[in-house]
């Protein structure tokens, strides 16, 4: 099939202006001039006649019931304002600068797209299982590291995201990681701001590429730093260097739709966005550490890439470790690690819950206390030791923080419940599984999300 707008190409002056925004984005040069050649069909001019009646006041008037036309239509403002872009575009690089004043109602709105939300985990782990192996790391590279699919394979398939990038070496078998979680540069040529910068994966996404790169290695693929980290499909004609940017979107969007849901593949890339800012709140994450695994303009990239320095090893190792706080926000699998510190979270909750409504002490006042003392912020661990040595001093009838009378209740022979909430005789389990349990000996202690705590 052949474009479209390919006849406007053979005016010379056409091609230049195409040529100029195909130098810093070849996306952008397209979409524009598939533009420019329908405002030509709909209004039966062309480029050259366009330059001719620029100035004059028939111009802009026509150009204004144009726009009301359209809307008279039930067009989209955001649909409507690229007419605008385009044309403005067009005058202006043949030295023409005409200010077409035309409002246009609801310019910013996007109602194809108004009512979607970010998947949940148990969604993003559904869409996971039932992608190619291929799709899998995409959506993984989205969802976990905040790439954009340009990253992954750019619009023409002439560069994307190679195995170079990835913080591993490279043998004979595939990939070895030095680090988790492991660095991924996404270099200047992909990114859409055009500047270098970098973000992190977890283990996950690592299994992911190894299980790829595993199949590409059986079928004979040599791996170099220089080869793509998404592969091609051996029944198809391999035509680019790199998968295109539209192969890279259909892979995603065939494992949503197979999912059973209809959301756009970029919705990955707000998954991640939207986690991690909660994470930020949560005091895991700075800001500019966040802006710059985003690959947003901040006081971290103005240095990092404005000046050409290198960020210091430590401020690289302190971003690592920022984000391996936040893989909990992240993660659609629940790893032992987060289960043991669901663990931790609920005995907590439970021993702050039985003196609360049994003795009528607030522990947190005690980890307050505690963290001002220390000048530190408390983890689940050691929140966990501080009150259990808040409640030893009680039993033995040593002073702490507290009230008088939470004091006296306790010397009047009241005693902590045990709960026994060890790692060793509690486990977490789905409803499903709940009643098998009950019935053999096991009890509820708190519901964590979608899963529920239980003892023996």
């Amino acid at each position: 099939m052949k474009a479209s707008y390919l006849p406007l190409l053979e005016n010379k002056d056409v091609k230049r202006w195409y040529d100029n925004l195909g130098a810093k984005s070849n996306l952008t040069a397209t979409v524009y001039i598939r533009t420019l050649r329908l405002y030509c069909d709909l209004n039966k001019t062309t480029p050259k006649k366009i330059l001719k009646v620029a100035k004059t006041k028939k111009f802009r008037d026509d150009f204004t019931d144009f726009i009301r036309e359209l809307e008279k239509q039930g067009k989209a403002g955001s649909y409507i304002v690229r007419f605008k872009k385009v044309v403005t575009s067009w005058l202006s690089y043949n030295g023409i600068n005409v200010k077409l004043k035309v409002n246009i109602a609801g310019e910013y709105d996007t109602p194809t797209i108004a009512n979607e939300r970010i998947p949940s985990k148990d969604e993003l782990n559904r869409i996971l299982r039932s992608a190619s192996q291929r799709g899998r790391v995409s959506i993984a590279l989205m969802a976990y590291g905040g790439l954009r699919p340009e990253s992954l394979g750019d619009y023409a398939g002439t560069d994307g995201l190679r195995l170079g990038d990835l913080e591993a070496d490279i043998d004979e078998k595939g990939l070895s990681f030095k680090r988790n979680p492991s660095m991924l540069t996404i270099r200047k040529s992909l990114s859409k701001s055009r500047y270098q910068y970098f973000t992190f994966f977890p283990d996950e996404v690592r299994k992911y590429i190894n299980e790829h790169l595993e199949e590409r290695i059986k079928r004979g693929e040599v791996l170099n730093v220089n080869s793509p980290v998404l592969g091609f499909d051996p029944r198809g004609i391999r035509t680019n260097k790199f998968l295109r940017t539209t192969l890279v979107t259909r892979d995603i969007k065939e494992a949503i739709i197979k999912a059973g849901f209809n959301w756009r593949p970029y919705v990955l890339r707000a998954y991640f966005g939207t986690n991690m800012i909660i994470a930020e709140s949560k005091g895991k994450i700075s800001h500019p550490y966040l802006q710059c695994m985003r690959g947003h303009k901040g006081d971290i990239e103005a240095r990092y890439s404005t000046k050409k320095g290198i960020l210091p090893p430590d401020m690289i190792e302190d971003m690592r470790k920022a984000y391996q706080e936040c893989e909990p926000f992240l993660n659609s699998i629940a790893t032992s690690s987060d289960q043991n510190t669901l663990i931790k979270q609920a005995k907590l909750e439970s021993l702050k819950s039985i003196a609360k409504n049994v003795f009528g002490i607030d522990l947190q006042d005690i980890l307050h206390q505690k963290e001002i003392e220390d000048k530190i912020d408390l983890t689940p661990e050691t929140e966990l030791e501080t009150i259990e040595d808040a409640l030893k001093q009680f039993r033995e009838g040593t002073t702490v923080n507290t009230s008088e009378d939470a004091l006296n209740k306790f010397r009047e022979g009241y005693k902590i419940p045990s709960i026994g909430v060890s790692n060793s005789e509690s486990k977490l389990v789905t409803e499903d599984e709940l009643e098998d349990y009950l019935n053999n000996g096991w009890e509820m202690i708190q519901i964590i999300n979608s899963k529920i705590l239980i003892r023996k």
